[in-house]
């Protein structure tokens, strides 16, 4: 008698007569009223919270891929590959392929329907095992507050393990009570949202200030309103002294080889913009040849852009600069010409339009600090990266024997001859470093803007001013002139602008220099005897 039971049962099951299905209480969503298929998801919701086909059903649905098969009625993902229509069934492992797109029909939606989907998808992800699918399901939800809210953070709140996540829930949960607690949980939430930085919690204490009869709860809000304000002062503050030192990284960058080439061996070098336009594009024509290794190139670009570049620079150096020694106004005019001379023959070979280098992926983003500050991964690199070359260059020149003939051929080159130096190989080879060290800084310029054939002329002239500021030939100088121009340079473009603030940094330097000629810390050598 039990055997016969059981296949009875069996049986009413499988035509769903006792027990429906997922895949047959969908099946409403064939209709075309909206408001069943609303109810029908809700209701879904509701029964099959953790099916796995849920999150899929919902996902195509707001992605227009979810159709059905005009007779069988049978739930297909449908995609378009060339000219075909592939369509994988929901509910098997078939897949089919189509010319004509007539076959199915499609699940349709509204903008009602369409953020109903998103907010129901918000509160199933708020329960993910994946972190970040919590952390942005939470932030929607944050974003989209309703009385109802409540419960559902209040259950996350129970279970959430990660802090960062659950100080969200505690934030949120505090703009619901402001909102519609008692007046003893309002008013100690307007308080403790002083606490917090987003834009919501801003958005809801102006709201109170401005609306709310109780004027303990006003007066409570404008106090957390200062307390905010005075929070995003101070970290506006480290956000502008982080992109300063980040403009002076990039300045220190530009500026470094230059301090060589014309601080150490005395040469007005008028194409040290062009070593860096030469290094950048280096850059770019690595990601070209690597674009199923953008994660990697930039490693294999800065070693090359160095090589490339410092080639440049000895050729330059053995063909011209050698024959001007001494007479500045000459090399002037010769390296200008050979400035011009590298962006024509640059505009021949990659064309005269900007090109655009793609950065790697952990270059991409932002470090997260709070809602008032985020650090973008580029610069934060490129502010490392200037670090690592100014010391490596700083180990070459006061470590190496090479940096040793380098400071015994600028303090006395008759000297230098006499113990055995090779001088002019030594000028070829000084010309080659600094040319190599612009060359790198072009790699990482190329993180930051398009590359093209007047990159280099946006940063010779602030080249010359840090050079000069930070006294001629001195890296220490060089390092903490760059720095510095950096940062008075992003303090002074909110209130002047960025024109006025270039103007403003020019006199100063001049005012400057009228003061102390040789710069924040002189060099002794060859130029310092003039």
């Amino acid at each position: 008698m039990k055997f016969v039971v059981v296949v009875v049962l069996n049986i009413l099951f499988s035509f769903n007569i006792l027990a429906n299905t997922f895949e047959h209480d969908i099946k409403p969503l064939t209709k075309s009223s909206f408001k069943i298929k609303h109810q029908t998801i809700d209701y879904i919701l509701q029964t099959y919270p953790n099916h796995d086909k849920l999150r899929i059903v919902l996902n195509a649905m707001l992605q227009g891929k979810l159709y059905f098969t005009k007779y069988q009625k049978e739930f297909v993902i449908l995609e378009k590959e060339n000219d075909l229509y592939i369509a994988s069934s929901l509910f098997s492992e078939k897949v089919s392929e189509s010319e004509n797109k007539r076959n199915f029909k499609k699940v349709k939606t509204n903008n009602g329907l369409r953020k109903f989907i998103k907010i129901k998808l918000s509160e199933l992800n708020i329960f993910s095992k994946d972190r970040n699918i919590r952390l942005k399901s939470i932030k929607n939800i944050f974003n989209s507050l309703s009385k109802d809210s409540s419960i559902l953070l209040n259950k996350a709140l129970k279970v959430e393990k990660d802090e960062t996540i659950k100080e969200i829930l505690i934030e949120a949960n505090y703009v619901l009570l402001s909102q519609y607690g008692t007046d003893k949980e309002k008013l100690n939430s307007i308080k403790q949202l002083g606490n917090y930085l987003s834009p919501k919690t801003l958005q809801t204490l102006n709201d109170i200030k401005d609306n709310e009869q109780n004027e303990e709860m006003k007066i409570l809000a404008i106090e957390s309103i200062k307390k905010i304000e005075n929070k995003k002062s101070i970290y506006s503050f480290i956000e502008k002294a982080f992109f300063g030192l980040s403009l002076g990284s990039v300045l220190f960058l530009a500026a470094i080889g230059l301090a060589i080439t014309f601080g150490v061996m005395g040469v007005i070098n008028m194409a040290h913009g062009e070593m860096i336009m030469i290094g950048a594009y280096v850059t770019y024509t690595v990601q070209y040849f690597m674009p199923n290794f953008i994660e990697y190139y930039i490693i294999l670009a800065i070693p090359l852009a160095f090589l490339v570049s410092a080639i440049v620079g000895i050729i330059i150096e053995i063909l011209v600069i050698r024959h001007l020694y001494g007479r500045p106004f000459e090399t002037l005019l010769a390296t200008f010409g050979i400035s011009l001379i590298l962006q024509q023959l640059v505009r021949s070979i990659y064309s005269p339009l900007n090109q655009a280098v793609e950065s790697p992926q952990w270059m991409s983003g932002a470090l997260y600090i709070n809602d008032a500050l985020s650090l973008t991964y580029n610069r934060l690199y490129i502010i490392i990266f200037s670090f690592i070359v100014f010391f490596a260059v700083l180990m070459i020149l006061k470590r190496t024997s090479f940096g040793l003939k380098i400071r015994a051929v600028t303090q006395n080159r008759e000297m230098a001859q006499a113990m055995g130096i090779k001088t002019n190989f030594t000028d070829a080879m000084t010309f080659g470093l600094g040319s190599g060290i612009a060359g790198v800084a072009g790699v990482a310029l190329s993180q930051l803007t398009n590359v093209g054939p007047n990159l280099g002329q946006a940063y010779i002239i602030d080249s010359f001013m840090v050079v000069i500021f930070g006294g001629v030939g001195n890296l220490w100088g060089t390092f903490i002139a760059a720095i510095s121009l950096g940062e008075m340079t992003k303090f002074i473009e909110p209130v002047a602008g960025a024109v006025l603030a270039k103007v403003l940094i020019l006199i100063f330097i001049i005012l400057f220099i009228q003061k102390r000629p040789r710069g924040l810390f002189p060099q002794k050598g060859r130029d310092a005897k003039g």
